[in-house]
């Protein structure tokens, strides 16, 4: 009775909240989508999938095979189409499935994230979104990662998402997310509310790889929780073409001697708004947090934000935002922030916006390279910096996505 008490609350709050604006970044009309399908047909395998899938799959860093993964989900428009679990100690569901199984769900279910946050979450809780569930059981050390995929296929379409990713104590968990669009689809709107708990002593590597066409909204929601010696690695990858992209996931260190860090990799193109940062608040005696962003502007917008809020003693942070301008009309803005309360911590950050240095250019073009080769070298080399200490088969994943962004002539 209790929780269907809070529930009624919680839809109470979200209605009021449907007008919301995030507190920054481009407002978007809801009203200007629909809702996505939810009746399509499930398969057995990713292999089922038509060829045009399967290729969309691949190009967001999902295989088809599933070969050197420990489960697979994937969810298109709001349908969870394939969902599975290869290994023991992982579980691999839709949301709405984990309910039913698990009555303590309920801790868990919008508890990190607030329906009210603002008109994105509204809608995502109105509309009882699905997404996946991914629990790491208790001591498990799941050396292959879970894959997943988000992808649009309706046109005008406002995808909803929910997930939650559960790593239970002692637990190591490696969760790879490609989002994606299928051919055809011009616009359409993507909000995605994630919430993360990491239990005691328990570590999770997290990817996202994103590959939208280029009138796609992107309107992420994430909040991590982490217990005592917990660790999160956060990795974020936005290469291609885009409309809009506003995302600021938060870390809320809660437990003794926890550790995250936030790599940002992303390419703003002509006509691209990409308001990209993350937040940690230390709040826990010891914790520690990195910031590594390593953007390029050619020719959109990149807003590189990222705030560190120290509460408890012995807290250490670093912030560090660099980016390239290439070409003209291109624009880079970074907004570094050090929230500190107390008086034994140390938090540094440092800010740099530029672009490529001319002799570098030279001195690969005397040893042979053409100069669009050249850049194209020095670029790379710039975004793979902003990824690191990763498990080698993420960075595979990474590289390969960094190797497919076609940056000659930039």
């Amino acid at each position: 009775m209790q929780a269907e008490a809070d529930h009624r609350e919680l839809k109470k709050r979200a209605e009021a909240a449907k007008e919301k604006r995030a507190a920054f970044g481009e407002d978007i009309d809801l009203d200007n989508y629909r809702s996505g399908s939810k009746d399509l047909e499930k398969v057995e395998g990713l292999m089922e999938l038509k060829e045009e899938e399967q290729r969309t799959l691949l190009e967001a860093g999902v295989i088809p095979s599933e070969e050197g993964r420990s489960g697979s989900f994937v969810l298109m428009d709001e349908s969870v189409v394939h969902s599975s679990s290869k290994v023991q100690g992982v579980e691999v569901m839709p949301v709405s499935e984990a309910l039913k199984k698990y009555g303590w769900m309920e801790e868990y279910y919008w508890k990190a994230v607030s329906p009210d946050a603002d008109k994105f979450t509204a809608r995502t809780f109105t509309e009882e979104a699905d997404g996946y569930f991914i629990r790491a059981l208790p001591g498990a050390k799941v050396k292959a990662p879970v894959q997943t995929c988000l992808m649009l296929k309706g046109k005008g379409v406002a995808q909803t998402v929910h997930n939650i990713v559960i790593v239970e104590e002692g637990a190591e968990l490696d969760v790879v997310t490609g989002c994606s669009t299928s051919k055809g689809v011009e616009k359409a709107l993507h909000l995605g509310i994630s919430e993360f708990y990491i239990k005691k002593g328990a570590t999770l590597n997290f990817t996202m790889i994103h590959n939208w066409s280029e009138q796609i909204g992107v309107r992420p929601r994430t909040v991590i929780v982490q217990e005592d010696n917990s660790t999160f690695i956060n990795n974020y990858v936005a290469l291609k073409p885009v409309r809009t992209i506003q995302t600021y996931p938060t870390a809320r260190m809660e437990g003794r001697n926890c550790f995250s860090r936030f790599n940002s990799v992303a390419i703003a193109h002509k006509g691209s708004e990409l308001d990209l940062g993350s937040r940690a608040i230390m709040s826990g005696e010891g914790s520690r947090c990195e910031m590594i962003s390593r953007t390029i502007a050619t020719g959109g917008k990149v807003i590189a934000r990222g705030q560190m809020i120290g509460k408890a003693k012995n807290v250490r942070g670093h912030l560090e935002c660099r980016g390239l301008i290439l070409g003209e009309g291109g624009v880079q803005i970074a907004i570094p922030e050090l929230e500190a309360y107390v008086p034994d911590l140390e938090m540094t950050h440092e800010a740099a916006v530029g672009k490529i240095a001319q002799d570098q250019v030279e001195y690969l073009m005397a040893r042979g390279l053409s100069e669009d080769e050249a850049v194209g070298i020095i670029v790379r080399g710039f975004l793979e910096v902003g990824i690191r200490g990763l498990p080698e088969n993420l960075k595979r994943e990474i590289d390969k996505a960094i190797e497919r962004t076609d940056v000659k002539g930039m």
